[in-house]
């Protein structure tokens, strides 16, 4: 089952790989990345697009469309949804802030947010997936695998963090998501 996994998460785009739960399963499109516009998320209640900071919506929706606008690589909407949060210092906030400033070019900001986020939840597997990807996207093999080994000693061994890890580590230096 591993094998399949492991070769399952090899196969699939980078973009699927890159932003995820823990969970392999993609965000569904919604109506906040196939019809609103310039970051503006889907209010179920209204039935409009609205901005977040504007918005009446709760965390949990904020959040989904954070997850869903990184997934679309939509990371600056990313940094939107996540700023209108009522706590910037949950973990998942934070490995998400980490996610979209990598992605957006800032390595180093984005592995103080995995800091961050680890300080908070150090069992954050996410967070630690995230991590090993920019160590490894940056050649540092050994600091990668250190985050897998904890990746599996926190009991991650068959997660997705820990099949998207290993994969980056697999590709080797260069942006593997």
């Amino acid at each position: 089952m591993r094998a399949l996994l492991f070769a399952t998460a090899l196969a699939i785009p980078g973009a699927a790989l890159a932003v995820g739960t823990e969970t392999d399963t993609p965000p569904t499109p919604t109506k906040t990345t196939t019809e609103c516009t310039d970051g503006q998320i889907w209010d179920e209640k209204t039935e409009t697009c609205t901005a977040p900071q504007e918005s009446r919506l709760d965390d949990d929706t904020l959040y989904g469309a954070a997850r869903e606008f990184a997934y679309a690589g939509q990371y600056q909407n990313t940094l939107n949804a996540l700023a209108a949060m009522s706590d910037p210092t949950e973990d998942r906030v934070l490995t998400y802030l980490g996610f979209a400033h990598r992605k957006l070019g800032d390595t180093e900001r984005g592995m103080d947010f995995y800091r961050q986020a680890l300080a908070v939840n150090p069992d954050n597997l996410l967070a630690r997936s995230y991590m090993g990807m920019a160590l490894a996207e940056e050649g540092d093999m050994v600091g990668a695998r250190a985050e897998l080994s904890q990746i599996r000693a926190r009991g991650g061994r068959d997660s997705w963090p820990a099949f998207a890890l290993k994969s980056a580590i697999a590709k080797g230096p260069g942006e593997a998501y």
